[in-house]
């Protein structure tokens, strides 16, 4: 029992995805988490609106058990799994999150100046919130998918739009963490 409160090494984690990915190619299915979104306003009735969210949710009910999974899963995670001594960053980035003001996360995987509470108490703090969140959302859109839907389902497929796209989330990960992150904080 002690396996599910260490963290699993690439290989293990890998394979597992790479099963699930197989069982998804053979049942016919395609991953991703943003899809859902798209399926949860169209049960919420925005296909009266928008053409884009009139179509069959119930095709997609089976992803919808994905999401929950994964809210479920990450809730008992956090909340009764969660071992910090086993999380470790490099000191070099501890260093330079000093550098713009951000506290070391302390053993989580996030440091609480940028995800924490406090994050709601200042206009900056909010004012990134939307603007990510809205940048996220054009991008999934843009792009076709999320970075789940992409990197896991679409390079699996062999989709070529996808491994565009995984090339692209990674340079704008790229340009964000050294040249609009710094201007940020």
């Amino acid at each position: 029992m002690n396996i599910f409160f260490q963290t699993w090494p690439w290989y293990v984690s890998g394979f597992i995805i790479g099963l699930i990915m197989l069982c998804l190619i053979y049942f016919g299915k395609s991953f991703g988490m943003s899809s859902n979104l798209r399926s949860m306003c169209t049960i919420m009735g925005a296909g009266k609106r928008t053409a884009f969210f009139d179509f069959d949710w119930k095709s997609q009910r089976w992803n919808l058990v994905v999401v929950l999974g994964a809210v479920l899963g990450g809730f008992v995670a956090a909340n009764f799994m969660s071992d910090p001594s086993n999380v470790t960053i490099n000191p070099k980035t501890i260093e330079q999150l000093a550098t713009y003001g951000i506290d070391a996360p302390n053993g989580k995987l996030a440091p609480n100046t940028l995800f924490g509470p406090a994050v709601f108490q200042s206009p900056k703090g909010i004012a990134i919130l939307l603007v990510g969140g809205l940048l996220i959302g054009f991008g999934t859109r843009y792009a076709g998918g999320c970075t789940s839907g992409h990197a896991i389902s679409g390079l699996s497929n062999l989709q070529v739009p996808s491994l565009k796209a995984v090339i692209g989330f990674f340079i704008g990960g790229l340009i964000m963490a050294y040249l609009i992150f710094p201007l940020i904080f």
